[in-house]
């Protein structure tokens, strides 16, 4: 059981429980090595018991963390730690479509639109990469605050693939979406994710399902058999162009739907333009429900015919032909017998047996090989590599599955090899970038500190804020993992610019007060040798660092104006 405080991997440190699933309960985590907020998914205990599907899980989550889309949630790492298997995702701070849809009830059209489009751009990116998503649904589509659309558990669902049909908990979130092809057991195209886009379109825009049931085996036979309730119907005022696109998306016969999410997402562009608002409403070139292959009854021959019907009905025609009736009983004893067989009698000969795996830690990789082929477990050709304080050098440090679990006979175990402690050569990180550099030294188990250090000229280091300048361990240091080293940034301030030397008028110096939130005291200077307007003199020197609160003094030169002799008093005199 995962809970607050616990590091998952001495990596991963849980902060609090997000929400609980059918397959997987998610954690916000902090991410202790690079600093930053991470949600932890980690796998529900009878998932993690498959060995297949966890397999299965772990291939196919790595090849989704390949992707890289804005609208893709990043997939950052996949694990095992102490039988707990985990993925670790981007966290994104937003709620799930379907809590949308819960508050708001339907959206606008713009709203839909914009939504889709996203969607059906980060689909197309994981449809170029090979990968089918399976499981589309608006609880595994989030949504932030500034309207950001981002698709989730791309690895879970491709995992489960065709058995979350028997996943209880999951089966009545996923079978809403479900493409007909699915449930009639047929596997999975690119066009299995548009069907799904199709409906969750038409939830978006009329705040309701389509196909409604008891339980799930009703709900899907609803998405093969019955049609797509009328959108308009719903909504007056939807456009047809609109309701066409939903209409394509959904269609039951794959034939009659976008041959990709990427046609979907040009259609969507144009959608609302005003020469398609009111196009025809899409009629289907292929059968609904014919997800087969038609097939073609042999015509019946008129003679024949006619020989049947002109053929005289004998009294022993009515009597009942018990024959068939014999044969179905053969049929249907025979399947039972085969039914008790398959499902009763043979896994019980054929069961393989749980066997615990054992602690080969501190072993050499030859003894444990040999303690692990002994119990009949099988060994991966490829040791794992792992650095260890603990462990000596060439010493195995730990397996996966984890000692004390529970498995099947001829299952393969990895084996982790120390490489002993941790240890790395101090280099001249003067001149490189801070980010970058503590990066690289956190992963090897380096802690690093950052502090910032005055500089002589602060104008030389504008914009350059995250420049290392000094280090607290010298190079050609060799530091083991754990060890601490300094990192030292410039102190960037702001500085007094020379009113001087640039002509500061008074009003520059008042702008320049209020921005800064300095008090400013102003004395003019009369004279008519200098330019009027202009900074003389300033009490705080250029290039000093400019401190909120304190009083900078000017001096501006002003225009002597010059009084004009009185008349009266010229005529006075004379």
């Amino acid at each position: 059981m995962v809970v607050k405080g616990q590091k998952i991997n001495e990596r991963y440190e849980i902060i609090k429980l997000l929400g609980e699933g059918g397959m997987a309960n998610v954690f916000l985590a902090e991410d202790i090595i690079l600093g930053r907020k991470v949600a932890v998914k980690v796998l529900r205990g009878d998932l993690a018991g498959d060995e297949k599907f966890v397999r299965r899980f772990q291939r196919e989550a790595l090849a989704a963390s390949s992707l890289g889309h804005p609208n893709i949630v990043e997939m950052y790492d996949v694990g095992e730690d102490n039988g707990d298997f985990y993925i670790v995702m981007e966290y994104v701070d937003g709620r799930n479509l379907k809590q949308l849809i819960k508050k708001r009830g339907a959206l606008t059209f713009p709203e839909v639109i914009d939504i889709m489009l996203q969607l059906t751009d980060g689909l197309s990116h994981a449809h170029d990469a090979y990968i089918i998503h399976r499981d589309i649904k608006p609880q595994n589509i989030l949504i932030l605050e500034n309207g950001l659309v981002k698709i989730t558990d791309f690895g879970i669902a491709m995992a489960l693939n065709n058995t979350q049909l028997t996943q209880t908990n999951s089966v009545m979130g996923s079978v809403h979406y479900l493409p007909p092809e699915q449930a009639a057991g047929k596997g999975s195209t690119i066009k299995s994710d548009v069907y799904a886009l199709g409906i969750l379109m038409y939830e978006l825009l009329t705040g309701k399902l389509p196909f409604k049931g008891e339980n799930a085996v009703e709900i899907a036979l609803k998405h093969m058999k019955d049609p797509l309730p009328s959108l308009r119907r719903e909504l007056n005022d939807v456009p047809q162009s609109l309701e066409n696109v939903i209409i394509k998306a959904s269609a039951k016969n794959p034939k009659n739907r976008y041959s990709s999410a990427r046609e979907m997402h040009e259609d969507l562009k144009t959608v609302m333009d005003e020469d398609r608002l009111n196009e025809p409403r899409h009629i289907y070139k292929y059968l609904e429900h014919d997800l087969e292959d038609t097939k073609v009854l042999p015509v019946i021959k008129e003679e024949k015919e006619a020989e049947k019907i002109a053929k005289p009905i004998k009294e022993n025609d009515f009597r009942p032909n018990k024959k068939p009736f014999i044969i179905l009983g053969g049929i249907l004893l025979s399947l039972i017998i085969f039914l008790f067989i398959a499902f009763i009698v043979y896994p019980k000969l054929t069961r393989v047996p749980d066997i615990k795996v054992p602690d080969v830690s501190n072993l050499s990789v030859q003894e444990a090989e040999s303690k692990l082929k002994g119990l009949g477990f099988e060994v991966a050709v490829d040791i794992e590599e792992v650095s260890s304080s603990t462990i000596k050098e060439g010493k195995i440090v730990k397996t996966s599955p984890a000692a004390g679990r529970m498995i099947k006979k001829g299952t393969t175990i990895i084996l982790y090899q120390s490489t002993g402690e941790n240890t790395i050569i101090i280099e001249n990180y003067i001149g490189k970038d801070f980010i970058e550099i503590k990066t690289s030294l956190i992963l090897k188990g380096i802690t690093v500190r950052q502090e910032k250090k005055d500089v002589d000229d602060v104008t030389l280091y504008r914009d350059k804020e995250s420049i290392i300048i000094d280090q607290s361990v010298e190079p050609k240091t060799v530091l083991k993992e754990g060890d601490e080293i300094i990192l030292y940034v410039p102190n960037i301030y702001d500085v007094y610019p020379n009113f001087v030397e640039e002509k500061w008028s008074e009003a520059d110096v008042r702008a320049f007060a209020l921005e800064y939130e300095i008090n400013i005291d102003v004395e003019y200077k009369d004279t008519n040798d200098k330019e009027p307007d202009i900074v003389i003199y300033q009490s705080r020197a250029p290039e000093s660092p400019i401190v909120k609160g304190v009083t900078l003094k000017v001096e501006i030169t002003r225009e002597i104006i010059e009084e004009e002799p009185n008349q009266d008093e010229g005529e006075d005199e004379l």
